[in-house]
């Protein structure tokens, strides 16, 4: 598919709306598509111009309902056409839309709901009206929900439920009542009014509200456009929560500012088949959805024939070889220059196609750390796998690596329009038209951050001399050892995670002697080892404990402390009996982890670790779906290092 060039539908201008831009896209491309989302199997297609009416009408519906500049409407479920298109309505009122995650609690929706007043909701589906009205029953004051799908809601006797027809219903009315109210609507919302309302991860406290323009979700497009990350006219898969800023940032702000094809998955579980179905032009996932793909691809490897496996096995090894070197600044050998055309043909060709990674022009990764061996491994199939690092703060664009200057360690150069410093305590600090301008209703959070019109980021890293960035971590993780080593524990437990046996970590010894870590073993991917040796397992507290298990994570932490000065090296390690949990507090919904809760929660295997025991029994207390509470306990393991 040949890429749209740019037009007068936007020339690049930031000083406007998301409302007008969608407004100009539908009188240039009428009769573009401008949505497909999958459903019940088949894909159905809005239209730019069916998509500004879908936005008006909803609206102008809204208003009626008594929605007006500076209100809140609460969002919640999975990507869908119609929960877009309420965001982009909200802001088109002057009114804050603000997406929480599908599967939030309900103590964390009350906090969201409280700390702005949202008196409106609009949810996907039974599941989370059921959420709201809780919430409700609790004494949360939400008036009005509107919800999507209406299945199982019919017979819902509870006051201010509205069917996304009925709101759509009650906007044509209103529109055809007042012809000029359509034109009033496109113009009402000011550049620096509100477009989204996201949440920071929280990962030291509660999430911080995050309010982001118009203008700066324009500017930061703008920005990532010069930067190459993108270009008109493409096709992606709206997949990553929309309460990520990422999502908004990719799917609806440069999906609308560039006119792309907004592909919407079925459901979560589908995204892998709708991958393939749509084969996107640009495609961007956090690590961990680049290392499951890569273990699907392994497994699937395992099953397949055993010449097919020795000629997947030639050809992957020629191709990672081939990568190293242009990665090391050199070129492939001859070899590896005349192998490369037939690996393409038998390989990496269909491994591409199997997967919808085909027509990949961009493709991208951010929020944290790669592994070395999975960003090598995407690269020699001839992905251009680039590391994209921003933040909610600044529309989620700060730094992008160029195609061709690819480095391991580094983020790439600061995008044009983005500039970058680095403070005397190695802050990297950010002055740009994308940076927010506060923390909602949070001004002592505000100052710290924004001084002298520079974002103070809250990342430790510095600049290379020829302008590469490298992050190393959060500036309030750096700590030190009772020796009065510094180090920051996200960088060695991202390195610990660089392993795809190993899920989550979290590295001790603050004012302590050595270091250690509590680690989680990745269960389809350990589990998928075991089985291929034989090990049997009934839970994944059995499989985590097995002795075969506890030598496969030793050595990965081995690998980590050979990259690591001798005072940093991990002397000790637990497999934690479970997976750290976003539900218990454990880390937070983008699967940062809140050091506090871990420290606290699991006191008895530190100090087991620190006592130099060889073996912890831990209790855990745990709920049921039914409500009752119980308490399980297990011996685990602790290992030297």
């Amino acid at each position: 598919m040949r890429r749209a060039e740019p037009t007068a539908a936007w020339n690049f201008e930031i000083d406007t709306t998301l409302i007008r831009v969608l407004a100009r896209n539908a009188e240039a491309f009428p009769e573009r598509v401008a949505m497909r989302e999958k459903a019940r199997g088949i894909w159905n297609e809005m239209t730019w111009r069916q998509l500004l009416d879908s936005v008006l009408c909803c609206a102008a519906g809204l208003e009626r309902l008594g929605f007006r500049e500076g209100d809140v409407m609460l969002v919640l479920g999975d990507n869908r056409p119609r929960l877009y298109a309420g965001m982009l309505a909200t802001g088109a009122l002057g009114g804050y839309p603000m997406p929480a995650f599908p599967d939030a609690t309900l103590d964390e929706l009350r906090h969201f709901v409280s700390e702005a007043g949202a008196r409106f909701a609009l949810a996907e589906d039974q599941e989370q009206v059921d959420k709201l009205l809780e919430l409700r029953d609790q004494g949360t004051v939400i008036d009005h929900i509107l919800y999507d799908d209406p299945r199982g809601l019919a017979t819902y006797p509870q006051p201010g439920l509205i069917s996304w027809e009925t709101i759509q219903a009650s906007g044509v009315e209103q529109l055809a009542a007042a012809p000029s109210l359509r034109a009033a609507l496109i113009d009402r919302a000011k550049p620096e009014g509100p477009a989204i309302f996201v949440h920071s991860s929280g990962s030291t406290g509660k999430p911080k509200g995050v309010v982001l323009s118009q203008t700066n979700l324009l500017a930061g497009v703008r920005n990532a456009y010069r930067g190459g990350a993108f270009g008109f006219g493409e096709d992606i898969l709206a997949y990553l929560p929309i309460a990520w800023i990422g999502d908004f940032a990719f799917s609806i702000a440069a999906g609308v500012a560039l006119h792309f094809t907004i592909n919407i998955p079925e459901r979560q579980e589908t995204v892998l088949h709708n991958l393939r179905e749509i084969a996107p032009t640009m495609y961007l996932a956090a690590p961990r959805s680049w290392d499951n793909l890569l273990t699907t691809i392994q497994v699937r490897m395992e099953d397949s024939s055993w010449l097919k496996k020795r000629i997947y096995d030639f050809f992957m090894s020629t191709a990672i070889a081939a990568e190293k070197r242009r990665l090391d600044g050199g070129q492939p050998s001859l070899r590896q220059r005349l192998l490369a055309p037939l690996g393409e043909f038998l390989v990496y060709g269909p491994i591409k196609d199997q997967f919808g990674l085909t027509r990949l022009r961009g493709a991208f990764t951010g929020g944290e750390a790669m592994g070395e061996d999975t960003f090598v491994f995407y690269r020699a199939l001839g992905i251009k796998l680039r590391q994209l690092y921003g933040q909610t703060e600044t529309s989620a664009y700060n730094a992008i690596q160029g195609p061709d200057e690819v480095r391991l360690h580094t983020v790439g150069r600061p995008l044009p329009g983005v500039e970058m410093t680095i403070s005397d305590a190695g802050e990297i600090m950010i002055r740009s038209g994308s940076v927010f301008s506060g923390y909602f209703k949070q001004d002592d959070a505000t100052r710290d951050a924004l001084v002298d019109g520079w974002l103070h980021t809250g990342d430790a890293g510095y600049l290379e001399p020829d302008g590469h960035l490298v992050v190393l971590g959060r500036l309030s993780d750096v700590v030190h050892t009772a020796k009065g080593e510094r180090y920051i524990p996200n960088y060695i437990e991202n390195r610990l995670k660089f392993s795809p046996y190993v899920k989550d970590a979290a590295v001790l010894g603050r004012d302590r002697d050595t270091l250690a870590a509590i680690i989680c073993i990745d269960k389809d991917a350990v589990g998928l080892w075991s089985e291929l040796r034989g090990i049997s397992y009934i839970s994944y507290a059995d499989l985590s404990q097995k002795p075969e298990v506890i030598q496969l994570i030793a050595g990965a932490v081995k690998h980590v402390n050979s990259t690591l000065p001798e005072g940093l090296q991990l002397r000790r390690f637990v497999c934690l009996h479970k997976e750290f949990d976003a539900d218990d507090g454990e880390i937070t919904r983008t699967r940062k982890i809140r050091r506090n809760v871990v420290e606290q929660r699991y006191k008895p295997i530190i100090d087991a670790i620190y006592d130099r025991r060889s073996a912890v029994l831990m209790r855990a207390e745990i709920t049921y779906e039914s409500g009752e509470v119980g308490v399980i306990e297990r011996t685990l393991s602790v290992q030297e290092a």
